[in-house]
């Protein structure tokens, strides 16, 4: 609503304008998040596609991802090896919901999409919990045969899989998320 100011003759506004949302060169933690969730679209083609669609990870397989899967988890992640039910649908998730949705986030990361933040902040509480609590839960403290034999090399692979979604929360943590640095 709009209303000429008495004496004035000028019109004032009742709503306050918008900040302009800033350019991507003046975001670099968002050119940080557009290089990481890029990583994230190759490891769900890699590592979680496999197990969802059921191919064989062994040593001997012919497929090269498959041999990279069992390479991983049979140094540092036993669970991932033995592919449980549960896990599958983890992956499953990650490979057919996350993976597309990395794709949407990277383009709107790039252009200041403001409307980006809720989905984000549903993803990144998502990733959290669904990697954190079950998948770290039982490499640490699980059954014996399920724990990770290394868990310094578990945590390389792993941990930005937790930090880097608790970043993006904490980025997305006020409205208007491109009209600051962070």
């Amino acid at each position: 609503m709009t209303s000429a100011t008495p004496g004035t003759g000028q019109v004032a506004s009742a709503a306050p304008a918008t900040p302009a949302n800033l350019p991507l060169r003046r975001r670099p933690v968002d050119i940080f998040f557009i290089v990481m969730f890029s990583l994230f679209i190759v490891t769900c083609i890699i590592s979680d596609a496999i197990p969802t669609l059921g191919i064989p990870q062994t040593a001997t397989t012919t497929n090269i991802l498959a041999q990279w899967n069992y390479t991983y988890s049979s140094q540092y992640d036993p669970l991932y090896m033995h592919e449980p039910l549960w896990l599958r649908f983890i992956t499953g998730t990650s490979a057919f919901v996350y993976l597309p949705f990395y794709v949407v986030l990277i383009v709107c990361l790039a252009k200041g999409v403001n409307g980006i933040q809720l989905f984000a902040v549903i993803y990144a509480t998502m990733i959290i919990s669904l990697t954190a609590i079950p998948v770290f839960g039982v490499e640490f403290f699980g059954p014996v045969g399920e724990r990770t034999p290394d868990p310094v090399g578990f945590l390389l692979y792993n941990g930005p899989y937790v930090l880097v979604p608790l970043l993006l929360l904490i980025r997305m943590r006020k409205p208007l998320p491109f009209t600051r640095r962070f």
